[in-house]
C-alpha cells in the first residue's frame, strides 16, 4: 500500500497533537494517537511512533507514558508554566495601553501557549471589556518603532494627541510633529511612556505611547548620547508624580515617624532622612507639581512642607484653590 503524501508530516501532527490536548491531567493513549493520525490521512503502526515520540524527546519535547490514572501519554515540558501564563493574561488585561481588541487578540495566543483544556482555565479570569482601555490601535507599532529607533540609534517623529469633549483622540499644536531623540520606554501606573530628549527644548520629556500618532523612525541619527548614558529611569519616575512635569527641586517635608514606610516606598532607601524625636525630616528631589501636592495633601496634614519658601507658597496657593473648589465664595 502506498504511502499517503501527508506521511512524512507524522512527526508535526504528533507535536500538535501532544501540545494542544495533553497535560498532566490529560492523556492519550497510543490507539488514540494511532487514531488521531488516521483521522489526518497517515497510518502508522506502534513502532514508528515510539521512533517518533524518541526524537521529539531529542528535540527537547519531554512526552510520559503514564501508567497511574490518568493513564496514557503526555507533553511534560512547556516553554512557561499555567502559572505563568496567568501572570502574562492578568499584565495584558491591565494594561490601559492595549487596546481591549488587542487584548482578547493577545490572550487567544497565551492560551496557545498551553492545552486546549489549560487554556479554558486562562479564560476564567477575562475581562477585559469591563476595564479601560486605550483606543488608538496604532500604539504596537508605535512601540515596535520606538525600539526600532533606540536600537539604530535614530530620532522618531510622531503627532501627539489629545482628547476632545467629543472623545476623539485628535493631533494637538496643529498637527505639528514632534521629532526626539527616543532614550527609552517606561511602563508606570499602567501606562508606556517614551522618554525622549527634546532638542529644541533642550529637556528630556515623556509621552504616552497611546497618545502618539503615525509614529516612524527618522532617517536622522539621535543625539546627547551623554544624557541618554546618565538617564536613571528609577529617579526619573521618583521625581515626577504620576508623570507630570514641573520645575526640580529638593523640598524638605516633616513627617511622623510612622510614616517612614510610606516615604521610603515613594523615594527609596536612598531618601535623606533627620530623625527627631517623633518626627524626621525628609529631603525630597521632586518635579514641584498639582500631582505632588495632592500627594502631601492625601497625608492630612501629617506632612508638612518646611522648605523651600516658593515652594511652602505654591501649596499653601494649592490648597486654597482646593478650598475654593467646594466653597466658590470663600475668599
Amino acid at each position: 500500500m502506498p504511502k499517503s503524501p501527508d506521511q512524512k508530516l507524522k512527526i508535526l501532527y504528533l507535536l500538535k497533537l501532544f501540545s494542544e490536548e495533553t497535560d498532566e491531567q490529560h492523556t492519550v493513549k497510543m490507539t488514540d494517537i494511532i487514531k488521531y493520525l488516521s483521522s489526518n490521512g497517515i497510518s502508522a503502526e506502534r513502532k514508528s511512533i515510539y521512533s517518533d515520540l524518541e526524537a521529539l524527546d531529542l528535540m527537547g519535547y519531554e512526552i510520559i507514558n503514564r501508567r497511574e490514572a490518568p493513564a496514557g501519554y503526555y507533553l511534560a515540558s512547556r516553554e512557561f508554566e499555567l502559572a505563568e501564563l496567568r501572570l502574562l493574561v492578568d499584565a495584558v488585561q491591565s494594561s490601559k495601553f492595549i487596546t481591549g481588541k488587542k487584548s482578547m487578540q493577545l490572550i487567544g495566543k497565551i492560551e496557545k501557549l498551553t492545552s486546549r483544556h489549560e487554556g479554558r482555565k486562562l479564560q476564567v479570569q477575562v475581562y477585559v471589556a469591563n476595564r479601560v482601555k486605550a483606543d488608538n490601535e496604532e500604539i504596537l507599532y508605535n512601540i515596535d518603532h520606538i525600539h526600532e529607533a533606540i536600537a539604530g540609534s535614530f530620532k522618531i517623529k510622531f503627532k501627539y494627541g489629545e482628547w476632545t469633549v467629543g472623545r476623539k483622540l485628535v493631533p494637538r499644536n496643529g498637527g505639528a510633529e514632534y521629532i526626539v531623540d527616543p532614550i527609552m520606554l517606561m511602563w508606570y501606573d499602567e501606562n508606556y511612556y517614551l522618554v525622549a530628549y527634546d532638542g529644541k527644548a533642550d529637556m528630556i520629556k515623556h509621552f504616552r505611547v497611546d497618545k502618539m500618532l503615525s509614529a516612524e523612525v527618522s532617517s536622522d541619527k539621535r543625539c546627547k548620547s551623554v544624557i541618554m548614558r546618565d538617564f536613571d529611569p528609577a529617579e526619573y519616575a521618583r521625581k515626577h508624580f504620576g508623570m507630570f512635569s514641573g520645575e526640580e527641586k529638593t523640598v524638605s517635608v516633616r513627617f511622623p515617624k510612622e510614616l517612614v514606610g510610606v516615604v521610603i516606598d515613594r523615594f527609596g532607601k536612598n531618601v535623606t532622612i533627620k530623625a527627631s524625636g517623633d518626627f524626621f525630616t525628609a529631603r525630597l528631589n521632586v518635579k514641584v507639581s498639582d500631582q505632588f501636592f495632592a500627594w502631601i495633601a492625601g497625608l492630612r496634614g501629617r506632612a508638612v512642607i518646611e522648605g523651600p519658601e516658593e515652594v511652602k507658597e505654591s501649596y499653601i496657593g494649592f490648597v486654597e484653590d482646593l478650598r475654593r473648589s467646594v466653597m466658590p465664595d470663600a475668599r
